[in-house]
């Protein structure tokens, strides 16, 4: 089994990640794990933070001469901003600062009420630092230790931004195939394949700018191709659509998840639904001509494209607050500010191919199994063998 935990606060020392179940053998390398953290930090809309950290991984545990050694993979990513935080988030008691003030005014949307109500304590920092979107850095640190695996089997993970806002890509990119995707640029700022539909998102980003506000919008994450027979319809929990959500509604500002033509789906009748099911007897395979099913049916990938639609609300720190009402003396007030982007979706789209490469990394050694790549890679070959002679 997969597993992958996190630890770290957005302005304290490091994050840290351990990742678990990858098999012996498994090239990897920093270099193609920066790349992916960088791609993460380029988003249109991003704030000062980008500016400051650079974003690099340290491998302290797992790899050995550039492969996995088969136990828990750990590593770090400092955070450059820390040097400013030294006191206000020292790991060992201080005396009063006037530099370390609580955080007595919660933000709507944002962690800041509830994690104070359900921690019991009057200074949000408490909770607001661990519930930051800086933590994604360490997913996708970890995911791209899953995506390294995911390609070692051919299986190539994808995104595009397909809304901003109001503003929509044109119907011809709606549903994009697979290798057009990952032709995009993987610093594109706006990750959108229409150049038209780009500029119309990119005004409307910094019309909120402008306006001290925020906005959200959709992406869409591709992984292809995908064998059949990932995940389970035994148990609620094992559902591969199940998993997949749980990781997609994990990320900060995600509101709503979408798997295939789900929404549409359901205004729509049966017939016009379903992918039919045909068969090629020169290539002996099974196929359909439509994927309105997202590549998942009954919990279980049926060898289509998986195809995941990730709805990001406008994040909650807003230059215009909102109103809001002081912790200790219950007085109303003006939410509190701290730095903050404009818009995240272009980078909660690199953050949605790393939590759908650990939902398929874990599905896929859940499937095939092995200490070692080779022995991974001799149960998948053979399944793929016995599929062809189905």
């Amino acid at each position: 089994m997969i597993r992958f935990i996190t630890a770290g606060e957005s302005h304290g020392k490091c994050l840290t990640g351990i990742l678990e179940g990858l098999p012996a053998g498994l090239p990897v390398s920093a270099e193609a794990i920066d790349l992916q953290l960088r791609r993460r930090q380029v988003g249109y809309g991003r704030g000062g933070r980008m500016r400051i950290e650079r974003d690099e991984i340290e491998i302290t545990a797992g790899v050995r001469h550039g492969r996995t050694l088969g136990g828990p993979v750990s590593f770090v990513i400092q955070n450059r901003d820390w040097s400013h935080w030294r006191i206000a988030m020292s790991v060992e008691p201080v005396e009063e600062d006037a530099n370390v003030r609580p955080i007595t005014r919660p933000r709507p949307g944002h962690v800041d009420l509830a994690g104070a109500l359900k921690y019991g304590t009057y200074d949000s920092r408490d909770v607001l630092e661990r519930a930051s979107a800086r933590e994604t850095a360490a997913r996708v640190a970890g995911g791209s230790f899953c995506r390294v695996l995911l390609e070692a089997f051919g299986i190539r993970i994808g995104s595009h931004v397909v809304a901003i806002g109001t503003e929509h890509v044109s119907g011809e990119y709606e549903n994009l195939e697979p290798g057009k995707i990952m032709e995009i640029d993987p610093f594109s700022p706006m990750r959108c394949a229409d150049a038209a539909a780009e500029s119309r998102m990119k005004a409307l980003i910094d019309r909120a700018k402008e306006m001290g506000d925020t906005i959200g919008g959709v992406a869409e994450i591709v992984a292809s191709p995908v064998p059949p027979g990932l995940g389970s319809h035994t148990q609620w929990d094992r559902r591969l659509d199940g998993r997949i959500a749980l990781c997609m509604m994990s990320i900060p500002a995600a509101k709503a998840v979408e798997i295939g033509s789900g929404i549409e789906a359901s205004a729509s009748f049966g017939s016009a639904v379903h992918d039919e099911i045909f068969y090629d007897r020169e290539r002996r395979r099974f196929f359909r001509e439509t994927n309105r099913a997202g590549g998942i049916e009954a919990g279980i990938s049926n060898g289509g494209d998986i195809r995941v639609r990730l709805y990001v609300k406008p994040i909650p720190t807003l230059r215009k607050p909102l109103r809001s009402v002081d912790l200790r003396t219950k007085e109303p007030f003006e939410a509190a500010f701290e730095r903050s982007d404009t818009c995240v979706v272009p980078a909660a789209a690199v953050i949605g191919e790393a939590m759908l490469a650990l939902a398929l990394a874990e599905a896929f050694m859940e499937k095939f199994g092995g200490d070692s790549i080779a022995e991974t890679r001799s149960n998948f070959e053979q399944y793929l063998r016995s599929l062809e002679q189905y």
